[in-house]
């Protein structure tokens, strides 16, 4: 298995787009736990596919898919990565479920642009735990 992660924040669209493009991503998988926030401008899942972060990414050839269920449910706890890495340590396989037939190599997203600041390192540390998959953090 091979996949990338990415952070949008402090990015522009083309930049996004251009790392995707490069990396022959097939399927951006959002990661957040609130991708319909209206206040994340065009990286917010909208109502229908034709607008929003959908309607961006579709228009670049790449797939995606919002996996609500692997969304940071702890952001705001002192000690999130820990208890992230808890939550993955003990349901890790009922909550990659679907991150499995995601056609690859596919690209966890989610807002912070540095993956030190972000759950999908964890995210990832237990794919490559757990599938020995590759990964590579598009910073």
């Amino acid at each position: 298995m091979k996949f990338y992660t990415i952070g949008y924040g402090g990015r522009n669209p083309e930049e996004c787009l251009d790392l995707l493009k490069q990396n022959n991503v097939r399927t951006l998988v959002d990661v957040r736990l609130r991708p319909d926030r209206a206040s994340m401008g065009i990286w917010a899942k909208a109502k229908t596919s034709d607008k929003g972060i959908e309607k961006v990414i579709g228009d670049a050839g790449i797939g995606y898919c919002s996996f609500v269920e692997l969304g940071n449910i702890f952001l705001g706890f002192p000690n999130w990565q820990e208890l992230y890495r808890q939550l993955l340590t003990r349901s890790g396989e009922l909550l990659i479920g679907r991150l499995l037939a995601v056609p690859e190599p596919f690209c966890l997203m989610c807002a912070e642009k540095r993956v030190a600041e972000c759950h999908r390192l964890e995210i990832a540390h237990y794919l490559v735990r757990t599938r020995g998959a590759e990964v590579q953090h598009l910073e």
